[in-house]
């Protein structure tokens, strides 16, 4: 017999709960089994495998590179199961389904808005939840089925095959500040204007950041060193409109946020363009809320005047 003949939705709890505590004395007292029961389990389950799923320490436990591959599986098909149960609920209370999208800095002002806004008036009925967060976070809950849609920056690498990406429109970079910085009083802004102050800035290696940084360097300057790194964009928002900081934005989310008052372009041309792109998974049925929403997102794209 198989050894995943064997295994059951329990056995993925306890190998899940293994891999966060590493003691096996902890696991078992979380899952409300005998310490006996739950070593004979894992030593059971390891000879069927022919290989150790976690070594032996002093401490307790720690994975072994085939107890990671299989905690990572588990991860998955443990994440499947919940979002079963929540389009189930969803389905339950007369929707459409659930779907989950993980939007970054890039997309959460504008373009994910505006698609939850689009799929509400296609589906109304449909359960959203929005996640925040860098796409490098957003792309591993992604791989590992926590999430059914990610928007952000194109040519974020991925080596799962079942993950689909598609490019959904290109646009330049904004320096950004307060609607009454001094800066905008200037009739002509030059480079060195921008270093007389601190900047605020997504984090280096995230795909805004990076784009702004060979930006610069093309005009001849560095970012300055004092400069302040988030990733949320709500703390930036405050920030910006609180203190005389020089923010960036992507094109779409500084005009909606010109629009809504809420901060100022500088007029600086910045070279490059940057792409948005939404990736999801294409392993088994998505449900209607998840296609609905991948066609609202191309819908918006496709409407407000962005460069494809």
């Amino acid at each position: 017999m198989d050894w995943t003949d064997r295994l059951r939705l329990r056995h993925l709890k306890m190998l899940l709960s293994l891999a966060h505590t590493g003691n096996i004395s902890h696991s078992a007292a979380a899952l409300n089994i005998s310490q006996p029961a739950l070593s004979k389990w894992l030593k059971d389950l390891e000879s069927d495998l022919g290989l150790a799923l976690f070594e032996r320490h002093a401490r307790g436990l720690r994975p072994t590179s085939h107890g990671l591959t299989l905690i990572e599986h588990a991860r998955r098909l443990d994440a499947q199961l919940d979002r079963a149960a929540q389009e189930m609920a969803a389905l339950a209370a007369g929707g459409r389904g659930r779907v989950v999208v993980g939007a970054s800095g890039a997309s959460a002002s504008d373009t994910v808005p505006l698609a939850v806004r689009r799929l509400l008036e296609w589906q109304p009925d449909a359960h959203i939840k929005l996640v925040e967060n860098t796409v490098d976070v957003l792309m591993t809950q992604l791989g590992q089925g926590r999430l059914d849609i990610v928007v952000g920056r194109a040519g974020t690498a991925t080596h799962d095959p079942t993950i689909r990406q598609e490019r959904l429109y290109m646009e330049p970079l904004h320096l950004v500040v307060r609607q009454q910085h001094p800066l905008l009083q200037k009739k002509v802004l030059e480079w060195p204007d921008l270093m007389a102050y601190r900047w605020l800035l997504w984090p280096k290696g995230t795909p805004v950041r990076d784009s702004l940084d060979e930006a610069v360097s093309n005009a001849g300057y560095t970012v300055p060193e004092d400069h302040v790194e988030s990733n949320s964009v709500t703390i930036n928002l405050t920030m910006l409109n609180t203190t005389n900081m020089i923010g960036v934005a992507s094109h779409r989310s500084a005009l909606r946020l010109s629009q809504m008052k809420a901060m100022s372009i500088l007029p600086i041309r910045l070279s490059g363009f940057g792409s948005v792109a939404m990736y999801w998974r294409d392993d088994g049925y998505p449900g209607a809320a998840v296609e609905g929403m991948l066609e609202a997102l191309r819908a918006v794209s496709r409407e407000f005047g962005v460069m494809r």
